[in-house]
């Protein structure tokens, strides 16, 4: 069969607790959910497990995509590689010395994390480059084969001189000896990598910084691609296996084994980019995304259906300049483990029992109190129940776990709603900080609950941040991966060049700088298989007020053809952000574009199901809310037919997800399928 002519396209996000995979039938418009548990030791197992159990032949799949957060896990875990850095004489330094901001404003004896590479793995190689790429001291390539014959044996290298974003004629040599061999031996170095690839952009700490951690986490993502590619293959894949990247889209694994800081926010850009699409169709387009799984909860939020987008993001406490979703994650998911602190106060998280040995409930030797085995208590879940249809939930184990906590005082369930609104208040906090602390009233929106634990817990967010509805989609707990399936392929260019708009002799200078850059990015996407009539752009520039240090991006829309019209966006988008303007002069620095190549949506079909609510139940169960337990119908999602309308209290079932229905708030089936919940008559 000729793979463009193959039925299915195969989405798969690995979480730190399941990993969970979405198939589309193109034939036959419908759409098919997996879960398993994730296996961190070697997350490949999980995918390849969960591709089974979708029952698909992968030599009928046409089009497979996988969310990972395996260089994520291995910045914030410490476990990536040891990297050398080749840089400029003088210039050793730079990641030890970072930025002088300090993150812990009034601790006196706050330290700055150490750096990724220190200054004993940093070798000097004399060359100078001048801002603008004029050579002020040639290359000394014996210095050059010097440093890079004295590297370990398959060292992780990465290549960072000063100014190359200018000209990087000098790191291209460099890492070109370093990926070669002499006099027939196999390279020093195993994993290569220069900043001229990675961030081609001013600010060395920050481009550094961004290639140092491409280096750290390059060799454990490319060695699990490659095995990945090599496994699919041999179960009948043919065509490109493409990876969720933080931008929100998809790139080839080629370019994520060569660019793996680029995928940092895989996962959670996924379900991001699924609630847009879901808005879109839905008509509702502004939306606070709240993505709860076992180990986190990642929020976003989207205005007039536009995913944010920004440069200025960390992994744990390392800078990563590359375009990423703008999301707050908080250590608060299902699995995020209840403690005591020094003053016998009651937190939650950010430590998480994982996949292994998981929530206390599972009864895989985990002992701790987690969010999961709260709501089991609470009877929100149902005791027994089996997740990823093999692990069935103890409630003797989570109650005995809840009781490690100390609080003799209560109630199981008293302690049990604590943990839960504990994490309820730390999700409100973190969306708190994208909405009101950004100027936005988070009244406005309507939150979008998914993850296997977002339904959940969705309506009390709302109800802390007074947000009056509640879309819970189709397949929730297999949203992020539905993400990945539906995205566009994308990569982001960038050029540092300082102009005055003022003193352009017209806009056309611009115009023609993105041209060029829009062809470079045309060539690129069409090597990844992009046909040119599916070629697209977005544009923007880095912009500030003469004399500031730092730049703000604004959008450049294809209508835009004068000055006047730039630096009025300018001072828009500076009032917007910062609350104030000014008449000053204003200057660019930098050019930005991105390349999309569209990806043909699937077809949704309508929700087929006829009938009525009574048809769903499956039970009455009495659920713990508000102090006291209530007898409470629980509905199997998949036999709710559209339009069907009920009040609270309810719980709503289905494979990966609960949703959770209080008092006081009621839901209604939707054409599409997908749950909108709602508070009181509103």
């Amino acid at each position: 069969m000729d793979i463009s002519q193959a039925s299915y396209r195969v989405g798969v996000d690995v979480g730190g607790t399941f990993t969970d995979a979405a198939v589309f039938d193109d034939t036959a418009g419908s759409i098919r959910y997996a879960k398993v548990p994730s296996t961190p030791a070697d997350p490949a197992r999980a995918v390849l497990e969960v591709l089974e159990r979708l029952g698909v032949d992968l030599g009928e799949v046409r089009r497979f995509i996988h969310g990972v957060t395996i260089g994520t896990n291995a910045v914030l875990e410490g476990r990536g590689a040891e990297v050398w850095m080749l840089t400029t004489t003088g210039f050793r330094d730079v990641l030890e010395i970072a930025r002088t901001n300090r993150t812990v404003l009034y601790d006196i004896t706050a330290r700055k994390p150490p750096p990724l590479v220190p200054r004993g793995r940093t070798l000097e190689i004399d060359e100078r480059m001048s801002w603008d790429g004029e050579i002020l001291r040639p290359l000394d390539l014996d210095q050059a084969r010097a440093a890079v014959g004295s590297l370990p044996a398959g060292a992780a290298v990465a290549v960072c001189f000063l100014h190359s974003y200018a000209n990087p004629d000098h790191e291209r040599a460099v890492a070109s000896l370093a990926r070669q061999g002499r006099n027939g031996e196999a390279p020093r170095a195993g994993f290569v990598t220069a900043s001229n690839e990675v961030l081609p952009e001013f600010r060395e700490y920050e481009r550094f910084n961004t290639t140092a951690l491409n280096a750290y986490i390059g060799p454990l993502i490319d060695g699990y691609l490659g095995r990945l590619q090599a496994a699919v293959a041999e179960r009948g894949y043919r065509g490109s296996v493409f990876i969720m990247t933080s931008n929100g889209g998809v790139a080839t694994a080629e370019r994520a084994r060569r660019l793996p800081v680029a995928t940092v926010l895989s996962g959670p850009a996924g379900g991001v980019a699924a609630a847009a699409d879901l808005g879109g169709r839905l008509d509702i387009p502004n939306l606070i995304t709240c993505d709860m799984g076992g180990t986190s909860t990642d929020v976003c939020l989207i205005e007039d259906l536009v995913v944010p987008l920004t440069n200025e993001q960390f992994v744990g406490p390392y800078a990563n300049r590359t375009p990423q979703t703008e999301i707050n994650a908080v250590g608060a998911g299902g699995g995020s483990i209840a403690w005591m602190d020094a003053g016998d106060i009651l937190m939650v998280g950010p430590r998480s029992a994982g996949a292994d040995p998981g929530p206390a409930c599972y009864g895989q030797g985990g002992r701790e109190p987690t969010v999961t085995d709260a709501n089991l208590v609470l009877h929100r879940l149902k005791p027994g129940a089996r997740l990823a249809g093999r692990i069935a939930l103890d409630e003797d184990l989570a109650r005995r776990a809840l009781r490690t906590l100390g609080l003799e005082s209560l109630t199981d369930e008293a302690a049990a709603e604590g943990v839960v609104r504990i994490a309820v208040a730390r999700m409100v906090s973190a969306i708190k900080q994208i909405s009101v602390a950004k100027g936005y009233d988070p009244r406005d929106f309507t939150l979008v609950a998914y993850g296997g634990a977002g339904p959940m817990h969705g309506a009390f967010i709302a109800e802390e941040l007074e947000i009056e509805r509640v879309l819970v989609p189709t397949g929730p707990g297999n949203f992020a991966a539905l993400g990945s399936l539906i995205s566009d392929v994308k990569q982001d260019f960038v050029r540092t060049r300082t102009l005055l708009p003022r003193r352009l002799a017209s806009f056309a200078e611009i115009a023609d700088e993105f041209d060029r850059l829009e062809e470079e990015a045309r060539r690129s996407l069409e090597a990844e298989g992009v046909a040119p009539e599916d070629f697209s752009s977005r544009r923007a520039l880095g912009m500030r007020y003469l004399g500031q240090s730092w730049e703000i991006d604004v959008e450049v829309p294809p209508e835009m053809a004068t000055v006047e019209a730039l630096e009025a966006a300018f001072h828009d988008t500076h009032e917007r952000r910062f609350g104030h303007r000014n008449d000053g002069e204003t200057e660019v620095v930098s050019f930005r574009l991105t390349g999309v190549g569209r990806e043909a949506r699937p077809a949704f079909g309508a929700w087929d199901v006829v009938g009525d609510v009574a048809g769903a139940r499956i039970e009455t169960r009495a659920v713990f809310f508000a102090d006291r337990f209530l007898d409470t119908p629980v509905l199997d999602r998949s036999r709710l037919p559209a339009r069907a309308v009920l009040a609270g209290p309810a719980i709503v079932e289905e494979d990966g997800a609960t949703t959770v229905v209080p008092p006081d708030w009621r839901f209604r089936v939707l054409e599409s399928g997908d749950l909108l919940m709602e508070r009181g008559d509103a």
